[in-house]
């Protein structure tokens, strides 16, 4: 057996098979790799899959470091082994505990905390938290962690964890008060990061549980709590007073993502159809599970800001069927996230119908590398998946070159069948030709649509031009669809150099990777962030899709996507004669189409008195202090909200309330409702023993690009570097005593991945301090660090590495219970992990990387490419041959299942590249897989190691 690499200690292997029982969902949290083979053992029998030689020679390596969870030492505490007890703690590698811990509230967690209201015995301290047996709050399910134990990932781990509001009790109708503030929240485990070191399959684990009082929502319902899914905090425990909040350094910041699917139907949420909506008088909240009921349920109190309301007469009255129903059974009040259908005072017009307009750009460029053939052809498949369910949906087409051209698509019943085109050269004050027939109905015009999209290419194939008006046709466009609002799709691979919004050729190479670099990613011209604006107030999204060889200005370009609540999609080099290029834009393409967006959307986050919503960042405009306007409300993006402590928190839980009024695609008028509820805390060691590290890093990424596109790239990263140091030091100072223990690096264990991400955020394409990568790669990486959901930004900053060549018998096929494919342990991002004959899957959610070893064995190469000599391989953006053998069926299952967002709770259309790299190979494709070994140390970046001692020099 190899020797432990890297300064991780040795690992103990669980003595019984650990994939017997691991979750596909969290792969290799009992151990990551099974046992190396015993000299003179029988391999597997005939009938089981057969480990071939290859993966035989590589499992020296794999009982190295990474094989376990966590490089832990021995006897620390360790991961749960398949029916043995579970481990105290939250990641691996937390310390043990004693058996009997000292009270809460003891020197080593600060002062003490938590006395009942009333002044009561002081309950469970020093002994276990006296979970409660009352309304809103039970004890945790057999298989959900207590404080402080890994539990189950993806989704069965989010509902266990945040459906915290208590199961199997009666409702009460009685009004409830708030009861005491719970004894004990998350408790605090300390690691010491220099010598427990992160391990990657910490982050698929559920944030810090939310512990309410007992009797905190009026329904003993799961779902009274909002999942992580939805809205994470990055705090599970608020401080109740600003000054505390300040001296923690840490950032208290909702994570929101309204949506998880592209489609309702995969992401089913439950609906109030009865229009009767029960909203506070005063701060306008939503009824929902955590308001108290009065004067025999005739009034409710507010939870945001103690007002008395009526409880509206329809409230248990079903007008259908004209008989009362059981008020406790209502949604709003035992689901956290609900929908209403809005009655007409929601809506400022009748719900306007879902309209398209296409912007092709059919200039040289456009038409020599197929993108406007493939964009024609890929709308004409995927005319079907249009949202249309009310027959109302219209499209438009216009063209663009050095002049505009308008298409006026006939009706189906109209005797003259033919599309006419309008060419306008007057690019100064373009006119609409005839306005009336631009936008048509898609149900009334289908057939003359498919005509026209078909002819489309071949109207422009001569086409020489290398002018672009595309300034000037977004303000045409717009002219033609502000009276309904909608969707500008914008299709372009040149840079828009004549007319209105004329770019210049900026990118300076001699720029690059100098202070001057931040003045290329700022916009070129003024008119692309007024005319977003100018689009935002008449209800026109605006979404990019950018694919110029040359350079095309992102930085410019993206700001229509950003004030628009669209998003800016980049093809570097595309070119349809590749058929992976051509085929990852039209599975693009067409998902992009068939996803359900809101019109006409605004959202609003409101909170208890005393917490106010300060800061907003995404994809929308900022329309009053706290409005946020969404021409149309896309499915795969997430937004941060930054919240302010404005007064003394005096209630033992606070709630945040995030409402988005929109129109759904088919014309309803709904609005979708999401309550979080987090406990308060007086105690220092609560708010850091509930930091969830996912939700922080995600908030210090859009502050990142705030900065970067503010000061410039070098103060963004310093930034980032300062705010980890300041926090090791709070810690160090107010938590730790001062005292470092043996010149480690004392951090919580729940926050023991925050440097490794915050290296990774420094080391991404969009930050990273390089002289080697073009301004339009960098703008195009900060528009993803800012509106990725979560668990794709976790991915972006800290992409994935798999072991193909020696995975488990279990993975790459779908486990018994979940019918899901289990992927294999994920290890750390090192090249210490990478040896020679392995074959290795690095994924950053946006690009693949099959890593093939210089000592990789014909059997292997055989099996998995078709070939035996590695010099046949093809190398650079590739796809797997489908072959005839298991392994094969599972490499593909595997690489697959990397790209399989809806598993984890997110929309996306994006489907990554696969590049085939040798390690002998092509020198440039390698560097490039290897700056997403964020670990190592690669351009101008450090290594881990030289990072975790910088912060230790700074800290001490």
């Amino acid at each position: 057996m190899a020797a432990p690499q890297g300064g991780y200690p040795g690992q103990g292997y669980p003595a019984q098979d650990p994939f017997a029982q691991q979750s596909p969902v969290q792969p290799g949290f009992d151990g990551a790799q099974s046992q190396p083979p015993q000299a003179g053992q029988p391999e597997h029998e005939a009938g089981k899959k057969k480990k071939r030689g290859y993966a035989q020679q590589a499992y020296d390596f794999g009982a190295g470091a990474n094989s376990a969870l966590g490089g832990q030492l021995q006897g620390a505490g360790q991961f749960q082994q398949p029916g043995g007890a579970p481990a105290p703690a939250y990641g691996g590698g937390y310390a043990a505990q004693p058996e009997a811990q000292p009270a809460y509230g003891q020197p080593q967690y600060g002062d003490q905390q938590g006395a009942p209201v009333g002044g009561g015995p002081t309950p469970g301290y020093g002994g276990q938290p006296p979970y409660g047996g009352g309304v809103g709050y039970q004890p945790p399910d057999a298989g959900y962690p207590g404080p402080g134990v890994p539990g189950p990932g993806g989704v069965a781990g989010i509902t266990q964890g945040m459906g915290q509001m208590g199961v199997g009790t009666q409702p009460q109708a009685q009004p409830q008060q708030a009861g005491a503030r719970p004894a004990v929240l998350n408790p605090l485990y300390t690691t010491d990061l220099l010598s427990q070191p992160f391990n990657v399959a910490e982050l698929d684990l559920p944030p810090p549980p939310i512990i309410l009082p007992p009797t905190s929502s009026v329904t003993s319902s799961p779902d009274a709590n909002c999942p992580p899914k939805y809205v994470r905090s990055t705090l599970n425990a608020v401080p109740t007073t600003h000054s505390l909040l300040k001296k923690s350094k840490l950032p208290f910041a909702l994570v929101i993502q309204p949506y998880t699917s592209l489609h309702d139907v995969d992401d089913p949420v439950p609906i109030v159809q009865d229009q009767v909506i029960s909203r506070c008088r005063r701060c306008r909240s939503y009824i929902n599970p955590y308001v108290t009921f009065l004067d025999h349920g005739h009034r409710w109190r507010c939870n945001m800001c103690n007002l008395t309301n009526d409880v509206p007469q329809a409230f248990d009255w079903d007008a259908a069927t004209q008989n009362s129903v059981d008020r406790w059974q209502r949604p709003e009040l035992n689901h956290a996230v609900v929908e209403f259908v809005a009655p007409q005072e929601y809506m400022v017009r009748p719900p306007q119908p879902l309209v398209y307009l296409f912007l092709f750009d059919v200039g040289y460029s456009s038409v020599s590398c197929g993108l406007l053939a493939t964009s024609a052809r890929t709308i004409l498949d995927s005319l079907n998946q249009i949202p249309n369910a009310d027959r109302r949906t219209r499209v438009g087409f216009m063209a663009v070159d050095s002049s505009l051209h308008y298409f006026a698509v006939p009706k189906d019943t109209d005797e003259n069948t033919e599309t006419q085109m309008l060419v306008v050269s007057d690019l100064d004050e373009p006119f609409l030709p005839i306005p009336q027939e631009l936008l048509v109905p898609l149900s009334e015009s289908r057939l003359s649509v498919e005509k026209f999209l078909t002819s489309l290419p071949a109207m422009f194939q001569a086409n020489q031009s290398n002018g672009s008006c595309m300034g000037s046709a977004l303000r045409a466009g717009h002219k033609l669809i502000s009276p309904l609002g909608g969707k500008i799709v914008v299709i372009t691979a040149s840079l828009p150099n004549v007319g209105y919004g004329k770019l210049e050729m900026r990118e300076d190479k001699k720029l690059l990777g100098t202070t001057k670099e931040s003045g290329l990613l700022q916009p070129g011209n003024s008119f692309y962030k007024s005319f977003a604006v100018e689009c935002s107030k008449n209800q026109v999204s605006i979404d990019m899709f950018l694919f110029s060889s040359q350079y095309q200005d992102v930085a410019s370009l993206s700001n229509l996507p950003r004030y628009t609540g669209g998003q800016t999609y980049f093809y570097p080099g595309w070119n349809a004669g590749r058929s992976e290029d051509a085929i990852k834009f039209a599975t693009e393409f067409s998902d992009y189409l068939s996803a359900e967006i809101g019109l006409e959307a605004v959202l609003r986050v409101r909170a208890t008195t005393g917490l106010r919503m300060s800061t907003f960042y995404g994809n929308f405009f900022n329309r009053s202090s706290d409005l946020c306007a969404f021409p149309a409300f896309p499915r795969d993006q997430s937004y941060v909200v930054e919240v302010a402590i404005d007064e003394s928190l005096t209630k033992n839980f606070v709630c945040m309330q995030t409402a988005v009024l929109h129109t759904t695609s088919n014309g309803e008028r709904r609005i979708r409702v999401m309550t979080l509820s987090l406990p308060t805390t007086t105690n220092l060691a609560d708010m850091y023993a509930s930091a969830d590290q996912c939700a922080i890093t995600t908030f210090f990424s859009h502050k990142a690009v705030e900065r970067a596109l503010s000061s410039g790239l070098e103060p963004a990263r310093e930034a980032l570097q300062s705010k980890l140091i300041e926090l090791l030091q709070t810690f160090k100072k107010e938590l730790a005593g001062g005292n470092m223990g043996g010149g480690g690096l004392q951090f919580p264990a729940n926050l023991r991945g925050l440097p490794v991400l915050f290296l990774g955020l420094i080391k991404n394409v969009g930050l990273r301090k390089s002289a080697q990568i073009p301004s339009d790669l960098r703008s195009a990486a900060l528009c993803q660090l800012s509106t990725l959901p979560l668990p794709l930004l976790m991915q972006y900053i800290y992409p994935r590495l798999y072991s193909i060549a020696n995975m488990p018998d279990n993975a790459g096929i779908p486990d018994p219970e979940t019918s899901q494919i289990v992927l294999p342990p994920p290890f750390n991002l090192s090249s210490e992990r990478l040896v020679p004959h392995g074959l290795y899957l690095i994924d950053d959610g946006q690009t693949q990387f099959l890593w093939v070893g210089r000592d990789a064995v014909p059997q292997l190469l055989q099996d998995v490419f078709g070939v035996s000599d590695r010099t046949q391989l093809k190398v650079g953006k590739s796809q797997l041959p489908e072959l005839d053998n298991d392994f094969n069926e599972r490499v593909r299952a595997v690489v697959q299942k990397s790209r399989d967002y809806r598993s984890r709770g997110v929309g996306s259309i994006i489907v990554p590249h696969l590049y085939v790299i040798r390690e002998d190979g092509d020198p440039s494709l390698k560097l490039w897989a290897q700056t997403l070994l964020v670990e190592d140390r690669a351009d101008q970046g450090m290594s881990f190691q030289q990072f975790m001692g910088t912060l230790r020099e700074k800290v001490s």
